[in-house]
């Protein structure tokens, strides 16, 4: 009885060891796909709230290295029903907060403008916006730090860190 559950716990480690390099790299926006759980304007306010978090400098900012979408597939096949409502109210209040703030759209804002927009989104005592605001930073840092050209070029990732020389004479 014992050797069934240990073969089967051997052919489990060995699936999980071989399908290892298809997930510990980063991703890309090839490898994500579309996700179209949102109308195009939203999906375009939610690429510039992330822009806002992560702006374009000498390295590409979030919105070139499309974490909207990373953040659109983690919330429709990691979060719950809950969490796409919140983010599709969060969207809406975004939009609403700007046009009653500054009496134009978010994505008409300048960066400093967005910045204080997303900081009283932040501080709102609604629960579901504040949130919303929460989800969206922590997904633009987890998206932005996990991207192939962040994990490539900046972090210097190396999938298997040490190499084997088989040439060289061990010393006994």
């Amino acid at each position: 009885m014992k050797r069934r559950s240990l073969l089967k716990n051997l052919t489990l480690t060995a699936g999980g060891l071989l399908s290892l390099p298809a997930w510990a790299s980063g991703w890309s926006a090839e490898s994500i796909g579309h996700t179209a759980i949102l109308p195009v304007s939203d999906e375009n306010l939610l690429a510039e709230i992330v822009e806002t978090f992560i702006p374009e400098t000498d390295t590409p900012g979030a919105k070139s290295l499309k974490v909207h979408q990373f953040i659109l597939r983690m919330v429709n096949d990691c979060y719950g029903e809950p969490a796409q409502e919140s983010l599709k109210q969060g969207l809406a209040a975004t939009e609403q907060l700007a046009k009653q703030t500054y009496q134009k759209s978010f994505m008409e804002c300048d960066a400093s403008q967005r910045k204080q927009i997303l900081l009283t989104l932040k501080d709102s005592p609604d629960s579901g916006t504040k949130r919303f605001a929460e989800m969206a930073k922590n997904l633009t840092i987890r998206g932005y730090m996990n991207s192939q050209y962040v994990m490539v070029n900046i972090l210097e990732y190396n999938m298997a860190p040490g190499f084997f020389y088989g040439c060289v004479p061990v010393k006994t």
